[in-house]
């Protein structure tokens, strides 16, 4: 057995999980929580049943702490680590910006480099490099791999990353889109080529990744062509608690006529924004629920939600010039009926029929939902980022260090 340990690391937290790669599957998973405050959290869970879950509550003062935390529980409650025959640690980092156009494995330069990219992502990658430093002291012993949600989307032609504000101003401070949630794009957009046995290279195909944060990916041909985020995870669709796409001068005008400093902005775009602001709940399980209780609110909300996402459908429909699959994932697109059917409402004149009995049935399988008329097939595909991770760590140290494996 060769297993990998992957890592996503957040500004208090970082999840975890083990992966055989001989087999592909989950061995634990686990995480760490409350990082800094007077009393933290660690779960681990053996393999992917309930009944292996180990809790605690204890201080963890750091992400170095946490990792150490986390090494306590494989031992206590396994698998062992020094049995796994671990090989490799993964790292999800968020911002590569133009300089990471592919896994790579980190070096002190690499990390240099993480951090130096920051500044255009304030909010992620100073977790990633604490979790990576901790990574790193914790298992000096195996090579370390930075995946970058970026990565996928540096296939975007100019005219789709390039903002229309002063070229030397853009350059200067790396204004431009570089998208997101690269890592579930890809493993989707391959998994419909496998699950429909077609050819990827032929396959033009509209991923909806839509959970908490959410976006929308253009892929032609296992490429990406376009992406709903931005320069950031802002841009976009409506989201949990991001506000998504919005008039810039709306920020000008809070801006002067409500005093609203630069830090209240950010907030109220980012953490009070979204399906938050909207129906007062940002959960859409919550908001599915008051909506079919008769809430108006919450109808209204849903609304501006399928609004913005058919949207972005129809915009890379165009982009595209045509589309043989359009495929849900993510928390929300995997586990809600109500959500597929209200985002494709309507388009049935572009030839995207879903079938309701189809739509409704529970299944955590790849899955067809569209009608057998419909002339874009229509999936539900379940992502997993640790999966696409880990496969892009080992295809990483393959190269880099054969005799690992």
């Amino acid at each position: 057995m060769t297993a990998i340990l992957v890592v996503n690391s957040g500004s208090s937290s970082f999840k975890y999980q083990l992966i055989d790669m001989d087999t592909e599957t989950e061995l634990a998973s686990g995480l760490v929580e409350r990082i800094g405050e007077p009393i933290g959290h660690s779960r681990h869970n053996v393999g992917t049943a309930k009944d292996g879950r180990s809790e605690r509550d204890l201080p963890i003062v750091d992400h170095t702490a946490g990792f150490a935390v986390m090494i306590e529980a494989f031992a206590e409650h396994g698998p062992a680590l020094s049995e796994a025959n671990l090989i490799a640690v993964g790292h999800r980092v968020v911002q590569g910006g133009n300089r990471f156009f592919e896994p790579t494995e980190i070096t002190h330069l690499v990390e240099l480099n993480i951090e130096d990219l920051s500044e255009i992502a304030p909010l992620h990658n100073p977790a990633n490099v604490q979790g990576i430093r901790a990574a790193r002291a914790s298992f000096p012993n195996v090579p370390h791999v930075a995946v970058f949600d970026t990565a996928f989307h540096q296939t975007l032609p100019p005219a789709a990353y390039t903002y229309a504000i002063d070229k030397d101003l853009a350059t200067r401070y790396r204004v431009r889109k570089y998208g997101f949630h690269g890592t579930s794009h890809k493993f989707v957009s391959e998994a419909v080529a496998s699950f429909l046995d077609r050819p990827l290279a032929e396959l033009k195909t509209i991923v909806l990744h839509l959970g908490n944060g959410a976006s929308v990916c253009a892929v032609d041909g296992g490429n990406s062509v376009d992406t709903s985020m931005g320069m950031t995870p802002l841009q976009g669709l409506v989201m949990g608690t991001r506000s998504g796409d919005i008039d810039p001068a709306v920020i000008f005008h809070l801006r002067r006529r409500a005093g609203m400093t630069t830090a209240e902005l950010d907030d109220l775009l980012n953490r009070r924004g979204g399906m938050l602001a909207l129906a007062g709940n940002g959960d859409m399980r919550d908001v599915e629920d008051a909506s079919v209780a008769g809430d108006p609110v919450a109808q209204a909300a849903l609304d501006v939600y399928f609004h913005r996402i058919k949207g972005y459908v129809g915009n890379y429909y165009a982009q595209l010039g045509t589309v043989d699959v359009i495929v849900f994932t993510a928390g929300v697109g995997e586990n809600s009926p109500i959500v597929r059917a209200g985002a494709l409402a309507g388009l049935e004149g572009l030839g995207i029929e879903i079938d309701p009995v189809r739509n409704e049935a529970r299944s955590r399988k790849p899955r067809v939902i569209s009608t057998d008329n419909s002339r874009v097939t229509v999936l539900v595909i379940p992502t997993n980022e640790e999966l696409e991770i880990a496969r892009q760590t080992l295809a990483t140290i393959s190269r880099t260090h054969p005799s690992a494996l």
